[in-house]
């Protein structure tokens, strides 16, 4: 039988990052100023060459699918994948702007359920998404059958929330001011749901990969101030703005100030500007 409560959970999943997309487009380059070295370290672990055929899941509004689209060239092709028509939406007017359209296609959908060719993918790449399936097994087994055996499947999540203040920062000061002590409930998915190696590590050998590298890499983000990183923040970060669905207006704008008093303990010297470093896990498998 179906599973009624994951096919609530992704409906709403897909709204809130459907309420972000044009957040996301809006903040790109900062967003990526910073993340581009994920995706680059990301690339360099799948193998991903000119020619290569490869799979991008949660590609959000486009990467690092476009970058790798940009990589494998004419005589390759990226399938890049979203549960948001938003995100994907923003991401193909990226790609025709990039004079990309014979190399990469997009389809919407989660990576659970969306129907993928079989033995098609030389390599598969998921940057920050995989900690927000709410069947982590299925979603990895499905990407395991769209890959040619020996395919290279790279992924990325975020580590524990204390080493992640470009989430966590807004997250908790948000939980201090609705007085929510305790955190979900363990598998709940959501930004740090991932965090724990060794979940992660028995996660993709159950479904089928044989897994090369566990790493872990820094990745800073810079704000003009700390009021930039509270307008960054509202406008892309769907788990923040979830748990402040229920408040007024006025409720949050209180609480935006006291993200943004928050931030202001991450001034870099006297620039004003903000400075957040940031560690996620990558890791590597290969399809057995």
């Amino acid at each position: 039988m179906p599973n009624s409560g994951a096919g609530h959970l992704r409906q709403d999943q897909r709204q809130d990052w459907e309420s972000v997309a044009a957040g996301w487009q809006k903040w790109f380059r900062t967003f990526e100023k910073g993340a581009y070295k994920m995706s680059d370290r990301l690339i360099e672990l799948a193998k991903i060459k000119p020619g290569n055929k490869v799979l991008d899941i949660a590609t959000g509004i486009g990467e690092p699918a476009i970058t790798v689209a940009k990589r494998v060239g004419t005589s390759g092709h990226v399938l890049a994948t979203d549960i948001s028509s938003q995100m994907l939406s923003i991401a193909r007017n990226r790609a025709i702007a990039e004079h990309l359209e014979g190399i990469i296609d997009f389809k919407e959908g989660d990576a659970a359920t969306i129907d993928l060719p079989e033995l098609r993918f030389d390599s598969a790449l998921c940057r920050l998404g995989l900690m927000f399936l709410d069947d982590l097994d299925s979603g990895l087994v499905n990407i395991n059958k769209s890959l040619v055996n020996g395919g290279r499947f790279a992924a990325s999540v975020w580590a524990t929330s204390e080493k992640v203040p470009q989430l966590a920062l807004a997250m908790n000061t948000v939980r201090k001011e609705l007085n929510i002590s305790s955190p979900p409930p363990l598998g709940t998915p959501g930004p740090f749901s991932l965090s724990d190696e060794n979940i992660l590590n028995e996660s993709f050998v159950r479904c089928g990969f044989k897994v090369i590298e566990i790493e872990r890499i820094n990745i800073g983000f810079e704000f003009d101030s700390a009021l930039e990183y509270t307008n960054f923040t509202k406008d892309i970060a769907a788990p923040v703005l979830k748990m402040l669905n229920d408040q007024t207006i006025d409720r949050k704008e209180k609480i935006w100030e006291a993200v943004t008093e928050e931030a202001t303990k991450y001034v870099k010297n006297n620039t004003g500007s903000v400075v957040l470093d940031n560690e996620a896990i990558c890791i590597v498998g290969v399809k057995q």
